[in-house]
């Protein structure tokens, strides 16, 4: 009986814990969709939070929202831009003094037209968001974490349509695909220094982007998104997704680096080709 009672304690001690207590995070696009949720969520587990974001009047209603006495915070942000990326860690490294998680999530949807009829300049600002922005963001976050001797963790936005071909517009999957190479190649280097490097791939999520890139409302998408998906009985929320940032930020996945983690309800793993007998 006392070893029960110890046991349950024990067990509320751990369900009590903030995970990320004591943390220091970016999170890029952090003012709508995942990343809105990622920085409740982060901040819910006692993390100090910059959201970096070029949508001032959401990312400081948000702020509002969460009431956080300063542990949250704005910084103007467009990743296109090596120099405000370059700021805006000097600005957390600043404010709270380190920086232990970087969730690079900033991205956009890109053209929606066939290969044959490719917006190049659309294409070329598709990549340099999704692409170019999460590799400066790396490389100054990876920086600070290494002249600091952090054993920090860095996670990218990816998407299902890094990990198949038809998963969504041309340039956005192109994008995507990059963004599991550089997610490989920088885990490769910067392993040496204890920060890992991962990657979260989601299914259709109903996000402001998704929405607006396809004009129909959130319960469409997750009506379209239901209707294909390997997963029943589930809907994929962009809190889902959060939380799976979550656990690649929180000392959970201290041995996870490298890695494409899948909130796809299996999507990208499975094929309808054989039906039972």
């Amino acid at each position: 009986m006392l070893s029960d009672t110890i046991c349950q304690d024990h067990k509320c001690s751990l369900m009590s814990k903030l995970r990320l207590e004591g943390k220091v995070a970016i999170i890029t696009g952090g003012a709508s969709g995942i990343g809105e949720e990622a920085t409740r969520l982060f901040a819910e587990n006692g993390a100090s939070v910059v959201v970096a974001d070029v949508q001032d009047e959401l990312a400081h209603r948000l702020i509002a929202s969460i009431g956080s006495n300063d542990r949250v915070s704005y910084y103007h942000c467009d990743v296109r831009d090596e120099k405000q990326v370059e700021n805006m860690v000097s600005y957390t490294l600043e404010k709270y003094a380190s920086l232990d998680i970087l969730f690079s999530n900033a991205g956009i949807m890109g053209p929606l037209t066939s290969i044959l009829e490719l917006d190049i300049q659309a294409f070329d600002n598709t990549m340099a968001i999704n692409v170019r922005g999460v590799a400066t963001t790396i490389k100054h976050a990876a920086r600070a974490m290494v002249a600091r001797k952090i054993k920090g963790s860095i996670i990218c936005t990816a998407s299902v349509a890094a990990c198949l071909g038809g998963g969504g517009p041309h340039a956005y999957t192109i994008s995507k695909h990059a963004i599991v190479g550089l997610v490989r190649t920088a885990c490769s280097e910067l392993g040496a220094h204890g920060i890992r490097v991962n990657c979260i791939s989601p299914f259709g999520v109903a996000t402001p982007l998704s929405c607006k890139a396809y004009n129909l409302e959130p319960s469409q998408v997750e009506e379209n998104t239901c209707a294909v998906a390997n997963l029943k009985g589930i809907v994929l929320k962009a809190r889902h997704v959060a939380e799976a940032a979550l656990f690649l930020a929180s000392d959970e996945s201290a041995y996870i680096s490298g890695q494409n983690l899948a909130v796809d309800g299996g999507f990208t793993v499975v094929s309808n080709s054989f039906t039972s007998l």
